[in-house]
């Protein structure tokens, strides 16, 4: 399996316990979906593993999981900091108009007609998402909120936005400032 296949649906964060159990911080939008998963892959030395579930507990977005063969503190100490992954033909079909976030990356991201540039990533900053586009070789922060991003054809790969005014001019105005007459040091 291949990470191009697969999302990340989180990162083991710490140990639990001495038997092996591990804390895990999920990141999607309805953890209790995956209650009743049976394997996931984690990220080892930059492959991915197949790992087998014997337990887990999800309270929030957090979930407490017992992998098969990982029976000691020591064998979860191995798993912590390692991304977890599912593959992309395990997420459910959305409506019309929907989309995953990780669809997004890629598409060029236009206001009216206007190319503005090419989405990099989708970032969560405590509950609100931002879609990092680059824009004349500047990250430019677009909140992901309905009434900015107007429509996402993701088979063509097209974003429309409607951004508010003065936030392209902020990421994007030159930073070289014009010399100040006022320097106190010619004087």
């Amino acid at each position: 399996m291949r990470q191009d296949d697969c999302y990340q649906l989180g990162e083991v964060i710490k140990t639990h316990g001495l038997n092996g159990e591990v804390s895990v911080l999920l990141d999607v939008d309805f953890p209790d979906e995956y209650q009743n998963l049976e394997s996931v892959f984690l990220e080892q030395s930059g492959k991915l593993v197949p790992f087998f579930i014997e337990t887990i507990q999800i309270n929030g977005n957090k979930a407490l999981i017992r992998f098969e063969d990982i029976e000691s503190l020591n064998d979860a100490k191995n798993l912590v900091k390692s991304k977890i992954f599912l593959p992309l033909s395990s997420l459910p079909e959305l409506e019309e108009g929907q989309y995953y976030f990780h669809e997004l990356v890629g598409c060029e991201v236009f206001e009216e007609k206007q190319l503005i540039g090419i989405a990099k990533n989708v970032i969560d900053l405590n509950g609100n998402q931002l879609l990092s586009v680059e824009a004349n070789g500047k990250e430019v922060l677009i909140p992901l909120l309905d009434e900015i991003l107007l429509q996402a054809d993701i088979k063509n790969q097209k974003l429309m936005v409607k951004l508010p005014e003065g936030l392209l001019d902020m990421y994007l105005e030159d930073d070289s400032d014009p010399q100040d007459d006022s320097d106190p040091q010619k004087e």
